[in-house]
């Protein structure tokens, strides 16, 4: 059996995780980590599983943009673990995640899988 040539591949994969502006993509995944861990730290779990979400839907998967999602997930969660009666009220989640898949499509479009167009 012939094995396919590795390199084509990788180039493929690369194509696919290309960012015309890398440091807005960071900015923006970094708010989104930040308002993630604040709805943790509140128990809006609603509004946590949106902002994954969003992560996994326009993300690029390198561990650079992870960690700066997780980074930003805990130090929201411990800053709001601070002032927990300091909770922002649920429509202002709603409206921030709003927000921020406006801009995360902008910096991030979403990637259709192959097949599906």
């Amino acid at each position: 059996m012939q094995r396919p040539p590795l390199l084509p591949l990788l180039l493929l994969l690369l194509a696919g995780t290309a960012v015309a502006d890398p440091e807005a993509a960071l900015t923006v995944i970094g708010d989104l980590g930040w308002l993630n861990g604040q709805a943790l730290a509140c128990g809006q779990m609603a509004s946590s599983g949106q902002a994954k979400a969003l992560m996994i839907r326009h993300a690029p998967k390198t561990r650079r943009y992870g960690e700066a999602f997780e980074q930003q997930t805990s130090d929201a969660f411990l800053v709001q673990g601070q002032e927990p009666d300091r909770c922002p009220a649920p429509d202002a989640f709603a409206a921030r995640l709003s927000e921020l898949s406006a801009r995360l499509q902008a910096v991030l479009p979403a990637v259709q899988p192959a097949g599906r167009q």
